[in-house]
């Protein structure tokens, strides 16, 4: 049981600080990896390895839409009561506890982390980022243009590196808030920036992944043209009505293996789709018929989250073998089910399914969140670009978002 003494990963954070600025110059003189990232060669990986990674992720094993719960649920099972079973609570009061929560895809904007330059590290940081990247990160942060900074490629980086810059911040005004962290969750990409402060992996690890899985779902999104819509829903609606009509609409129309579903669970009655550009119009062009009370296209390029970004979980499972996880410290939360994560071995096998899987953030609020009357809330920060989560938070649960800080940059 976690207890506010065994919080490894607060030294690892302050002493990373050091080690980044080290790090960073090396990079910048060697031109070589960061420490601790074990760079394997392709041919370092077996073909045994990646299928076994594969056929455990379930790529690539279609099924129709009726026959997957997850398409239309944010719960595994049946029976959804008793979510706060699934978390870890520590036996100190939540109130003397915290939550850090890091934002997705989306938030980005021109100008964010110009606040944080005065702290050393936060710049060392994306000198770093410069050297991993390839390009200057923070000019592109600072000055834009927005419709780049947009782009996938250069939106999850940007994210990641600005949330932990920000948490860098926490770290010096609110150490406190971050040694009582018991749980912690990110929003898609945000994820990555979870298990940084878990001690799963380092900021020059994640940033190499970060990177590579922009890439492959870049490509992906050009491969197929897709859309992504937020749906907020009349009580009467039904999502598998909504998603079947439009996949049937497609098929019609010629679209070959059309795909429509789910992509985030956000709250009750509010759903963001995803799937072809001609599915996302035809539920736009139909929401009245099919009891959509509004609904809001999202300026992506691509259906995150869903089957359309299948081939880039296949390209970016090679990648996430050469790294080397270690069991986080403390909980955090996957976007595949909402459950913590119970070792490094299975944080492999769900980052490759948040990939093309859902976002069941309605889930982890329940599983974080829910308690008895008068149990008391713990503390909770929203660590990055944004107030999304804290504002999804207020939907979720209104009672713990009155608990609730935003650390924006």
């Amino acid at each position: 049981m976690i207890t506010t003494r065994s919080f490894g990963h607060l030294k690892y954070l302050k002493t990373s600080v050091h080690q980044l600025h080290s790090s960073s110059s090396c990079l910048r003189r060697k031109k070589g990896p960061a420490p601790g990232f074990y760079l394997g060669h392709p041919s370092e990986i077996s073909r045994e390895q990646l299928k076994e990674l594969l056929d455990n992720s379930a790529v690539g094993n279609r099924q129709k839409v009726g026959d997957q719960k997850w398409l239309q649920s944010p719960y595994a099972e049946e029976n959804i009561r008793d979510q706060a079973k699934k978390a870890l609570r520590p036996k100190v009061h939540p109130e003397e506890t915290t939550i850090i929560l890091f934002p997705g895809q989306g938030v980005q904007r021109v100008g964010m982390g110009k606040s944080l330059l005065k702290l050393p590290v936060v710049r060392d940081m994306f000198d770093c980022a410069k050297d991993i990247l390839g390009y200057d990160l923070l000019k592109l942060c600072l000055e834009g243009p927005q419709n780049e900074l947009d782009m996938t490629v250069y939106c999850q980086p940007a994210i990641y590196v600005t949330s932990l810059a920000a948490l860098q911040l926490m770290l010096e005004e609110r150490q406190m808030s971050v040694e009582t962290c018991v749980a912690t969750a990110g929003f898609s990409v945000g994820e990555y920036a979870a298990l940084v402060l878990a001690n799963a992996l380092t900021f020059e690890e994640g940033l190499k992944l970060v990177k590579l899985r922009a890439e492959a779902m870049q490509r992906a999104s050009e491969a197929v043209h897709g859309a992504m819509l937020t749906t907020f829903l009349d009580p009467g609606a039904k999502i598998g009505t909504i998603l079947n009509s439009s996949i049937e609409y497609c098929r019609r129309t010629g679209v070959e293996n059309p795909v429509c579903s789910v992509a985030n669970f956000l709250y009750a009655n509010c759903r963001v789709l995803g799937g072809n550009f001609e599915a996302i119009r035809f539920i736009e062009e139909n929401s009245k018929d099919l009891k959509i009370k509004r609904c809001k296209r999202i300026p992506v390029s691509g259906a995150f989250h869903t089957d359309l970004m299948r081939p880039a979980a296949e390209e970016f499972a090679e990648e996430l073998l050469k790294v080397k996880f270690k069991d986080p410290e403390i909980s955090v939360h996957s976007n595949v089910d909402g459950l913590a994560y119970t070792d490094a071995k299975s944080i492999r096998k769900k980052l490759i399914k948040q990939i093309y899987r859902p976002v069941k953030w309605e889930q982890i609020l329940h599983i974080i969140y829910d308690r008895e009357p008068k149990e008391g809330f713990p503390h909770t920060f929203e660590v990055g670009p944004g107030k999304s989560l804290t504002s999804l938070l207020r939907y979720g649960n209104a009672s713990a978002s009155k608990h609730a800080t935003n650390i924006t940059v």
